[in-house]
Parts: structure tokens; sequence; C-alpha cells
């Protein structure tokens, strides 16, 4: 979209952050070239960012770690939404409203600040990011290093052309309230293909443990540490490398199990001994280190 001068919509990065990338939907279709998803983490509330400004489902908006991200408008203004972990959110240097869509002027910054609690915030802007597609997505892929590289300050992120629709209150009926981010995470664990390969009784016992959430966790898997270590049976070798899917439990030789996020390989070769479903994978976005995580053993048919 173009000003009366002829410029186009839009915002410079002043500030990224600890890490802040393009996300969107994320690449459907594609694992079978060795493509992983990538997309938002925390995907209902990357809807609803883009929702509150009246954007069409799929449109790119900022995927903000820990905030400190700070955006400056060029060549015209726009409206934006900040979701996810709540933070506060300031407008041209005054206190703007978090969960609803906000009026940022040309020359104007919009600035996120330490979430008081979880991890990921969420940038919408009307129009959406525009940047060049890769394999039909917007979204950075930091495990293959597909799509817009993590902002850095001085990158200029165009704008698509604002919708029809408008923007949305936070009472519209597709922006309903979503969880806060977790004290306990607790996650539905699907039998998986290799739990054979663990010693009997060890996905009952991985329903009685207790981890927390490792300092290593990234968009690639949520790693967990101080729990008991799941034990392989004696005697099976090496696992030869198969398919992995979004929520795949896979366990490496230290017996520590590691949750499969948006940026996961598309293949491995150690064991999965369960496999947690996409709707609990949004908490997983939000948990920060030390958070305690319990699995809880389910059927498919539950899940």
């Amino acid at each position: 979209m173009l000003t009366s001068s002829g410029t186009a919509r839009a915002f410079e990065v002043v500030r990224p952050g600890p890490l802040a990338t393009l996300q969107d939907t994320g690449r459907r279709g594609v694992a079978a070239l060795g493509v992983p998803r990538a997309g938002a983490l925390d995907e209902p509330a990357y809807r609803w960012a883009n929702a509150l400004v009246g954007n069409a489902p799929g449109a790119a908006a900022v995927e903000a770690t820990l905030g400190g991200l700070a955006l400056r408008a060029v060549g015209g203004g726009a409206w934006v939404a900040v979701t996810g972990a709540p933070a506060p959110v300031r407008v041209g240097g005054r206190p703007a409203a978090w969960g609803a869509p906000v009026r940022v002027a040309a020359g104007e910054s919009v600035e996120i600040g330490p979430p008081s609690a979880g991890v990921r915030c969420y940038l919408a802007v009307d129009g959406g990011f525009a940047v060049p597609p890769v394999l039909g997505s917007r979204s950075a892929d930091l495990l293959a290093g597909l799509g817009p590289t993590p902002l850095a300050p001085g990158t200029r992120l165009p704008l698509g052309p604002a919708g029809s629709l408008g923007p949305l209150g936070p009472g519209a009926a597709d922006c309903v309230p979503l969880p806060a981010p977790p004290v306990e995470l607790l996650l539905r664990l699907t039998p998986g293909p290799r739990r054979d390969w663990f010693e009997a009784g060890s996905l009952a016992a991985l329903g009685r443990a207790r981890y927390l959430v490792s300092p290593a966790t990234n968009r690639v898997g949520l790693r967990l540490t101080d729990g008991p270590p799941l034990v392989r049976r004696p005697g099976l070798g090496e696992l030869p490398s198969e398919g992995m899917v979004l929520g795949a439990v896979q366990v490496p030789p230290d017996g520590m199990p590691v949750v499969f996020l948006a940026d996961h390989p598309t293949t491995g070769g150690y064991p999965v001994i369960g496999v947690v479903p996409g709707t609990d994978l949004a908490s997983a976005a939000q948990a920060l280190p030390g958070t305690p995580v319990r699995f809880l053993p389910t059927s498919r048919l539950d899940a």
C-alpha cells in the first residue's frame, strides 16, 4: 500500500530484543523434501493478534522472544496488536494496550517490554509483513536456515495492503481469551512408535515423573532436565533415521526427553517414546526455563 507521497508502508527494526523472527502458519506438505514446518510456536496467540488487526489467517507477524522489541513505522501509519506472553506495550513513548488494536502513526515506534509471564509475544500489523515467501511461507526456520533471517537493527519490513475488515475490538467473537502462561506444564502423551525400545513400564513411569524446562530449550525442541532418565532395553543397537513429527518425544542417549517443536528436524535416529498433541504445544511455547513439566499418558483416541 502506498501513501500519498508514494512511499510504501514499512516498519524498521530499532531493537530486535534477544530473538525476533517473522512467522506465519508455516510450511505445510514439504516434509518429504526434508523441510521442517516452522511457523508460530504459540499459534492461538499468533492467530489472535492477526484477527485483532483485521488480517486474513496466515499473515506474517513478529514472534518476539522475551520482549525487548522496538519497531518504527515509516511511510505511513498502521494498526498493530500484541498478544502472547503478557508484556508492557508502548507506542510513541506512551503506554498502550496489550491484546487490543492500537494505531501507530508514521515516525512512531511500538515497543514490547519484558514479559511479566511467559516467553513469546506476537506483534501483528494490518496487512501483514510482506517479505518474500519461501516454499509458500514467510516463516523463519532457524534449523534449516530458510525464510527471513532473525530481525536485526536497521532491517526494513514492508507491509502488505491493509485489509477491508479493519481492526477488531478485544471482545470480538474469534478473539477469545487464551490461557495464561503455565505455572506447571501438563502435556498429554500418546504412545509412540518406539516405546518398546525402553524398559517395561517406562511409559507409565514417564507419567509419574516430574521434569523442569531446560534453559537449552529453543524453537527446535522443549528440552527437559532434573527428572529421571528413561532407560533403553539392552542389546537393541542403534535406530536408523526415520521420519519425525511435530510433538514427537525423542529420547537421546542421556535419557532426558525432548519434545519437538516447530523447527524440528524431519528425520531423527533416537527412539520416540510418545507424541504430544499439537494443541498442547502452545503452552509449551510459553514455558519459561525452570517450569515444572508432567506428562499425561493417554490413548490416541483420547488425544
